[in-house]
């Protein structure tokens, strides 16, 4: 019994974001779960690599273009998803990032924070981050009756982070937004969960918390010395909370909620 709670044989995953390091470790773990993944985003080098992986593993993959920020583009590779792959029950919005324009850098003033750098960390995270793909993705999931679609938030949507504001901003939206659609669409077959990574190295973040010489920067020993498990996270760490969400056997009662990945780090308040 324990073996099929987390057997996802009969899911179509959709992964928005899977081209890179955390989101292409959650396709990764969704595929090595059973599930047929489809990488969405625009970037083919990268999407085509990610399939190629998951394929070489013994999994189903396939890579679609798509533009996050046009419903159009969604609705478009939602039918292609579905066509060739069956009717989508798992949706992981994992795309996100912040902006230069939107970091306020010790001593800068926060009354000369760009708007348009805030607008387009709102759009990154929130509107094409999650958004618009959960109303294109989520009605063919409510015409269905099934679905578990994951959100990627932010340790620091709980906590606003110095230097982040714009990121923190919105990623604290995405976890109000995942609770509101759970509640919206309990009753229609549809859970909504969030998944709120603490510190793990990426592409993004990498010159924040390393020195060229690849030692903790003044920024990551700051934050390795406010997590008590005195390291950084690893893509791989967050298989376990997409597969456990993914799955209607595993997850089946649980909705609306923020599950941090964090090594302690929001455990501690001193």
């Amino acid at each position: 019994m324990s073996s099929r709670l987390f057997d996802l044989s009969d899911d179509v995953a959709v992964v928005i974001g899977g081209t890179g390091a955390l989101g292409g470790g959650m396709a990764q773990a969704l595929a090595e779960a059973g599930a047929k993944v489809a990488i969405l985003g625009r970037n083919a080098e990268r999407g085509e690599e990610r399939v190629r992986a998951i394929e070489a593993a013994g999994g189903k993959g396939l890579f679609v273009s798509a533009d996050a920020m046009s419903c159009e583009s969604l609705a478009a590779a939602r039918d292609a998803i579905q066509s060739k792959l069956g009717t989508i029950s798992v949706l992981v919005n994992a795309a996100g990032g912040n902006k230069p324009d939107a970091t306020l850098i010790p001593g800068a003033d926060f009354c000369k924070l760009s708007r348009t750098a805030w607008n387009e960390v709102f759009d990154l995270n929130l509107v094409g981050g999650v958004l618009l793909p959960s109303q294109v993705f989520g009605e063919a999931m409510l015409a269905a009756e099934k679905g578990s679609i994951i959100n990627i938030a932010s340790m620091s949507g709980m906590i606003p982070l110095s230097r982040v504001v714009a990121y923190s901003a919105a990623k604290a939206a995405v976890i109000n937004l995942t609770m509101f659609l759970a509640r919206e669409w309990a009753t229609r077959g549809i859970r909504v969960n969030a998944i709120s990574p603490g510190f793990f190295p990426a592409d993004q973040n990498r010159k924040l918390l390393f020195n060229e010489d690849g030692s903790y920067s003044v920024r990551g020993q700051q934050i390795i010395g406010h997590t008590p498990m005195a390291r950084f996270g690893k893509a791989e760490e967050l298989s376990g909370a997409v597969v456990w969400l993914a799955s209607q056997r595993a997850a089946s009662f649980v909705t609306g909620q923020n599950i941090v990945v964090d090594g302690g780090f929001s455990a501690v308040t001193i």
